[in-house]
C-alpha cells in the first residue's frame, strides 16, 4: 500500500473475505475466490467493467493463479495461467523442469494408492502445494518413509493427499529475487542463508545480501527453470542449493516476490523498495535503476520454538537498540495459538538489519534475536 501511495496509484484490495469496511470502500474492495481461478478472475473482470484496472498483482501464493487468469482476460501484462499453476503444484513443476532438462533433485510423486517410495535416501517429503517449509520433512531411513508421508498428509488435512518425495541435495542454499520481462530474468538480489538447512525440518531463519558466493550459475539455472515452466512476466522467487562441487540445483520457483515482510530488506536505486519495483513493472512505468543499494542487508524470520498460546515477547526494545538493527515486527498477536514447523504455518515475526558488510548484518540479527524472550504457555 505504501508503494502504491508513493506512485499515486489507486489500489483495489481483492481477498477471499469481505473487508470490514467494504461498504465504505466501494469498488476499492472486491471479494475474489482464490481457490477457483475461473470464478475469481470473473469477479475481477466484472469489477473492471465498472472501474477500469491497469494491473493485477498477487501478494501471496494463494492469489497468483487468479491474478494471472484475470490479467490474461483483461489483456494486461501477465504470466500464462497454466505456467503459474505449475508453480503451485510441486509435482507439475518438477515434471516441467524435467522435460526442460533443468538440474533438480530426483523425485517421485506418491499418490493416494501408491506404495511409498523414494528416489534414494536421505530424501525429503513435501506437500505439493504448501509453502514456507510447511510439511517439509527429511527422511533418512526407508523404514520411516511411510509414517512421514502419513504425517505430511495429516498436515495437508487430507489422508489421501498426493505428496512428492525428492532426493536430498546436501550443500548451501541461496534465495534469488528476480523480475521477468518478456521471459528475460533480471536478478534483483541473491540472499545467502547462513544457517544450515539440513533437516529434519527446514525452518528458514536468516537471509543476508549481497551473497558471498558466485551466484551467476544459480541465476542461469533459474532462467532455465522459468523457461521450462513457462513464466514470462513479473516477480520470481527461487530457492537454489549449491552442492559441494559448486553446481546449482533448483529446489523451488514461485511466481511472486519473497514472502512475508522479507521484501522490506531490499532497496534499489533512489531508495525504491521491492514492492515499488513490482508495481512499476506491472504498470509499465519507468524502471531506471534496478541496482541494489551498496549496504549489506538482511532479515531474520523469527522461529516458533514451541506450541501453545503466545503470551508475550520480552526484550523487544533491547533488540531494536542493537547497532545495525533497523526494525522488529512481531506479526503474531498475543493470545494467538502458535505451532512450530512442520505443522505450523507462520513465523513469529521479522528482524531487519543493515550494515557495511554481510557479516555485520548477520551478527546484528543474531545479537538482537538472542535478546528476545518468547513466552508461550
Amino acid at each position: 500500500m505504501a508503494a502504491a501511495t508513493r506512485l499515486g496509484v489507486d489500489v483495489v484490495i481483492g481477498s477471499d473475505r469481505r473487508q470490514a469496511l467494504a461498504a465504505a470502500m466501494g469498488d476499492r474492495a472486491v471479494v475474489v475466490d482464490l481457490y477457483h481461478a475461473e470464478v475469481g478472475a470473473a469477479a475481477i473482470v466484472d469489477l473492471h467493467r465498472r472501474a477500469p484496472i491497469d494491473a493485477v498483482v498477487a501478494v501471496d501464493d494463494q492469489g497468483v493463479v487468479v491474478a494471472a487468469e484475470a490479467a490474461s482476460r483483461l489483456g494486461l501484462a501477465h504470466n500464462p495461467p497454466h505456467a503459474v499453476a505449475r508453480t503451485r503444484d510441486k509435482v507439475a513443476m518438477r515434471r516441467a523442469l524435467a522435460a526442460g532438462g533443468v538440474r533438480q533433485p530426483d523425485f517421485v510423486a506418491v499418490g493416494a494408492h501408491d506404495t511409498a517410495s523414494a528416489p534414494r535416501f536421505p530424501c525429503v517429503v513435501k506437500p505439493p502445494n504448501l509453502s514456507a517449509s510447511r510439511g517439509v520433512i527429511r527422511v533418512d531411513r526407508a523404514e520411516d518413509l511411510a509414517a512421514t508421508i502419513a504425517r505430511v498428509r495429516s498436515i495437508c488435512g487430507d489422508a489421501d493427499a498426493p505428496v512428492i518425495v525428492e532426493a536430498y541435495v546436501p550443500g548451501t542454499e541461496v534465495a534469488l529475487e528476480g523480475l521477468l520481462t518478456d521471459g528475460r530474468l533480471d536478478v534483483l538480489a541473491v540472499f545467502d542463508k547462513p544457517d544450515p538447512l539440513e533437516g529434519p525440518y527446514f525452518e528458514e531463519t536468516i537471509y543476508v545480501t549481497p551473497s558471498q558466493i558466485d551466484w551467476r550459475p544459480a541465476a542461469d539455472l533459474v532462467q532455465q527453470a522459468c523457461e521450462a515452466i513457462g513464466l514470462l512476466e513479473g516477480p520470481v522467487h527461487a530457492e537454489v542449493r549449491i552442492d559441494a562441487g559448486g553446481e546449482p540445483w533448483i529446489l523451488e520457483v514461485a511466481a511472486r516476490s519473497i514472502g512475508g515482510l522479507c521484501g522490506r530488506a531490499l532497496r534499489f536505486g533512489g531508495g525504491v523498495g521491492l514492492e515499488e519495483v513490482i508495481l512499476r513493472h506491472a504498470l509499465a512505468l519507468p524502471l531506471e535503476d534496478l541496482t541494489r543499494e551498496d549496504a549489506a542487508a538482511g532479515v531474520m524470520m523469527l522461529p516458533i520454538a514451541a506450541a501453545g498460546r503466545l503470551e508475550r515477547v520480552d526484550g523487544q526494545e533491547a533488540a531494536r537498540a542493537v547497532p545495525g538493527i533497523e526494525g522488529l515486527e512481531i506479526t503474531v498477536p498475543t493470545g494467538r495459538r502458535v505451532e512450530p514447523l512442520p505443522e505450523g504455518d507462520r513465523y513469529l515475526g521479522f528482524l531487519f538489519a543493515r550494515g557495511a558488510a554481510p557479516a555485520a548484518v548477520e551478527g546484528a540479527l543474531r545479537a538482537a534475536h538472542a535478546l528476545l524472550e518468547v513466552v508461550v504457555t
